[in-house]
């Protein structure tokens, strides 16, 4: 029997209502694990390729042979919209079947949530965060709510597998099925998995079951990609040069922006109007700025706004307004967003998106990309990117277009290999411990010491976290009242752990944008949202700024003003640049190769970059002399890589070579003066090397580097060891270095390891 006539006999309805003459290649491979194996199932296939039909088909007709006795699929989304988006569908299609699809989050109503918790059945889509409320809060009643439950659906798998989001979804999995005694099947859902195996692994973490992953052979899709740079001045960079002949994906400019505009946001601007577009940007503050300028521009020209906004901070009024207004056929209108609709929403006939600079990631480009290319249209991006024209005196390494490189790169790995980011699955996730361990006191009252660890400890994801360090956080939370213990010996949340369990940020392991002050000295500068740590800069009030002292408790961030430019993001989120594209960007200098997707401007760009690359010998040597005593480190490394460099210069290396000012643009480059010659930097580099390097020596005297939500709350020699042994790629570091050493000296053994 062929996978559709297996199908309940209202999905076959549903099918041929939609008009679709055949199954789709990942639908037929989807029913074929489904229906025939006990295996987990990894669908992974591009955006639009009906992977939530592909899942539930199958799973709807199992239920329409045996009901589930209670709700018996968990839908996982990472966005409410996501969720919304997903619920209208699910009806749809489940509305003939007498399947009920309840939908759970912070914007649905209690009434809905009321009559589902009365009658527990059919689908329930929810969120990690509502997911993780409803097991404090209704933890008594996860029994009656999921003791049949035989499926949990988990979309865009790609965006839980780099951060403690993802680690959470599963823990809540893992303590949900141990509660309510079940075992049910795990279905992944992605377009952009860098390693399937490794994925299949992370969604069958303690399942005891292996995961399926069908091969399913893309068709050929061609993409409508153009890459154009500006100027934020008014000259570009191909003033005066003959005209390039133009993309057939550009056609000529359909209104015009104000004068003297940004020539990128007037390229953005003139390119929109009368069409349904999304522009991308990498930050929410980024993503603000952006749409006040292009609603100033439709102000300035006495146009109607055609600008919509869309990120995670907004009201929900706000971000359902643009997305019914994207879904609405009939309305051309233009919405700038971060990544909250980069995800799988259905936006409707979307005609191009445009992306402000370059993402960060392979992964999120696709994303992106594949918002576009739905119904029939081809998929269309059109990059912008945007540099300050470099002064005069500007040093060489400020006067490498990085963003255009690194768009280039991202575009080039994919097209030349298939290459997509590999997980990030082995890190020590202290801050996510002491998170499950309040939520499993919260939700389960009082425990022993020893009934504690048996729950939170053997949670398959805290696999690398040993016996003696819950030991060490559990003292901690007691010495701080997050933990109390009782008269008989056992644990519960203390007063100060009620504060922060009780409050609805609780249940999110992802950062809150809480609102920071900035100072130097008795000057207030402005305010920012998750400060970098002690160390690292920051810009605000039109200036470039160190920060000298963190204040958690009072919100303060203290700063020196200093000069130079603010490095990438650092962190799971922007700024986690992969080392493969920070290699592919030195090729992209090196080569002397075409790509058909650059227009004039970003055409004449990367010309100049090239010959400035070559004429300095950037492209040839990682240390470049910039005159005199000052230097350039250029390591093409990766973010964690970088990270473990700057340190292992400044721990290992500097007093030897007499560094100073060390001043870094993150992952690009390192800047300082040296009183040592070349020969002597790498001779230095080799020795140390080749010394044994313990992680706790990378870290500062005295540095608690907080990244995570909770990291506040933990011992601070954990928090240290997290950063340490799970964020620091000392591996990776140290095989560039000896890789520098050896092309440096041609011969190993010239320079013994000492």
């Amino acid at each position: 029997m062929n996978v559709f006539d297996r199908y309940a006999p209202f999905v076959q309805d549903f099918i041929y209502r939609n008009n679709w003459e055949s199954l789709r290649a990942i639908q037929a491979a989807a029913g074929d694990v489904i229906f025939n194996t006990d295996d987990n199932l990894l669908l992974t296939a591009s955006t639009a390729s009906g992977k939530t039909e592909a899942a539930f088909f199958p799973i709807l007709t199992l239920f329409s042979e045996d009901m589930p006795k209670s709700v018996g699929a968990i839908y996982i989304g990472p966005l409410k919209a996501l969720i919304n988006d997903q619920f209208s569908r699910l009806n749809d299609l489940c509305e003939d079947a007498g399947i009920p699809v309840w939908h759970w989050h912070g914007d649905v109503a209690q009434s809905h949530k009321a009559r589902m918790m009365k009658n527990p059945s059919g689908i329930l889509q929810i969120t990690p965060e509502s997911l993780e409320a409803m097991l404090i809060r209704r933890h008594s009643a996860l029994v009656k709510l999921f003791g049949d439950l035989r499926f949990i659906v988990i979309d865009e798998l790609h965006s839980l597998m780099r951060g403690d989001r993802g680690g959470q979804t599963l823990c809540l999995i893992e303590r949900l099925c141990r509660q309510a005694g079940v075992n049910p099947r795990r279905i992944g859902l992605s377009a952009t998995i860098g390693d399937p195996k490794a994925a299949g692994e992370f969604l069958s973490y303690g399942t005891g079951r292996r995961t399926s992953v069908p091969k399913i052979e893309a068709k050929g899709t061609k993409w409508r990609l153009s890459m154009e740079h500006f100027y934020i001045s008014s000259v570009q960079a191909s003033d005066g040069k003959p005209e390039q002949k133009a993309l057939p994906v550009l056609e000529q400019a359909t209104d015009k922006a104000p004068e003297n505009a940004d020539p990128g946001m007037g390229y953005i601007f003139e390119h929109t109007r009368g069409k349904k577009c999304l522009v991308f940007v990498n930050s929410r503050e980024e993503c603000e700025a952006v749409t006040t300028t292009l609603r100033s521009y439709c102000e300035a020209k006495h146009e109607r706004d055609r600008f919509l906004i869309h990120h995670g901070n907004l009201s929900t009024s706000y971000r359902e307004t643009a997305e019914a207004a994207m879904k609405d056929d009939d309305v051309q209108m233009t919405t700038v967003t971060t990544a909250t609709l980069e995800l799988g929403i259905d936006i409707g006939r979307l005609e191009r998106a445009f992306q402000i600079d370059a993402p960060f990631t392979v992964s999120s480009f696709l994303q992106r990309m594949g918002r576009t290319g739905r119904r029939d249209l081809p998929p269309e991006m059109w990059f912008v990117i945007r540099e300050d024209m470099p002064e005069p005196r500007t040093m060489l390494p400020s006067t490498v277009p990085w963003k255009l490189l690194q768009g280039i790169a991202l575009v080039q790995v994919y097209l030349e290999e298939r290459w997509v980011e590999p997980p990030r699955l082995e890190r020590l996730p202290f801050s996510l411990l002491y998170h499950q361990t309040m939520s499993t006191l919260a939700s389960c009252g009082e425990l022993t010491p020893a009934q504690l660890a048996q729950r939170v400890l053997t949670l398959k994801y805290f696999h690398r976290i040993s016996p003696d360090d819950y030991k060490i956080l559990l003292r901690h939370l007691i010495e701080i009242d997050h933990i109390q213990r009782t008269d008989e010996g056992g644990l519960i949340v203390g007063l100060a752990g009620e504060r922060i369990v009780n409050n609805f940020r609780f249940y999110a392991v992802f950062q809150e944008n809480e609102e920071y002050t900035v100072r130097c000295e008795s000057q207030e500068l402005g305010t920012l949202v998750m400060p970098p740590p002690v160390g690292e800069k920051i810009a605000i009030a039109g200036q470039v700024w160190i920060v000298t002292e963190l204040d958690h408790k009072r919100h303060l961030v203290f700063c020196e003003p200093v000069k130079g430019k603010v490095p990438a993001y650092f962190g799971d989120c922007p700024g986690d640049i992969n080392t493969k594209i920070l290699t592919r960007m030195k090729q992209v200098l090196c080569e002397d190769k075409t790509y058909p997707y650059l227009m004039k401007n970003a055409a004449a760009r990367l010309s100049q970059a090239r010959f400035s690359a070559r004429n300095s010998g950037v492209v040839c040597e990682n240390l470049i002399n910039l005159g005199g005593d000052m230097w350039a480190l250029f390591p093409w490394l990766g973010t964690y890589s970088f990270f473990a460099l700057e340190r292992f210069l400044n721990v290992r290396c500097r007093e030897k070579l007499r560094m100073r000012g060390l001043d870094s643009c993150r992952p690009y480059f390192i800047q300082f003066t040296m009183a040592a010659d070349e020969y002597t930097f790498f001779s230095t580099l080799r020795e140390e090397a080749c010394r044994p390097i313990d992680p706790m020596e990378l870290v500062y005297p005295k540095e608690v580097p907080i990244f995570e939500k909770y990291d506040e709350y933990l011992p601070a020699e954990l928090v240290r060891k997290g950063f340490a042994y799970g964020v620091l790629d000392i591996d990776g570091m140290l095989t560039a270095v000896n890789s520098w050493c050896d092309r440096f000296f041609g011969d190993k053994k010239q320079i013994p390891c000492l």
